[in-house]
Formats: structure tokens, sequence, C-alpha cells
């Protein structure tokens, strides 16, 4: 069993940044690939990035690449995202989640966290 909380987002102007965080706790934390995911309202769940368990292989989706950064220090069980040049449609509520294989789909995901609400204002 992992359990995961999120924090780190919050209201920003278009054009600045916010890190999210995303604290594991469970003795096997750091053998789980970790995603980022994000749902605006009236809209699905989406991709928005994955690291592996070592930390040496990334994933992100095309519309945030270049500009957020996925990372995972497993020393203190904990998972960034970086998001720079925010745009008002990254707006979401943000959800970190946790996964035994690389993937990209939601349904891969076991474990997830509450979600923590980015405003991104023009």
């Amino acid at each position: 069993q992992v359990q995961l909380v999120e924090s780190g987002g919050g209201l920003v102007l278009a054009g600045g940044s916010l890190r999210l965080s995303c604290a594991a706790s469970g003795r096997t934390s750091n053998l789980y690939v970790m995603g980022w995911f994000r749902q605006a309202p009236g809209k699905e769940r989406e991709f928005v990035a994955a690291i592996s368990q070592s930390g040496k292989t990334t994933n992100y989706a095309e519309n945030v690449k270049g500009r957020f950064t996925i990372s995972r220090d497993n020393a203190k069980d904990t998972l960034y995202l970086q998001m720079n040049k925010l745009k008002p449609e990254d707006t979401a509520v943000y959800y970190c989640a946790a996964s035994l294989v690389m993937s990209l789909t939601t349904g891969a995901y076991r474990f997830w966290g509450q979600g923590t609400q980015v405003t991104v204002s023009s």
C-alpha cells in the first residue's frame, strides 16, 4: 500500500511557475513508477508526466514538454513537478499516482493522491 499526498498548488499568473510535490509513504514507494496527471472541469483526467523508479527515464505529454520537469528524490520518498511558463489551459487539479509499469494511461496507476488545484490566470 502506498499513500500519496500532493502539495504546492495555487494561483499563478500566466507565464509564472509552480512546483508541485507529492509525498509518498509506504516501504516500497521507491519501487513504483510515478506519474502526474491532471483534470480540468468537464474534462477527462489526462497524462502529464511520468518517471521511472530510478529517475533515469521520463515521459511527458506533448503539451507540457519543454515547460514541465518531473523528478523524484527516493531518499525523501518525494515526487516533484516543476511547472514553468504556465498557461491558462494548464488550470486543473493535479494528481500524483504510482504504477508498477511505465505507462501514460490512468488505468495502469494503482495508487492516487487526493489532488492539488492549480489555477493560472491570464
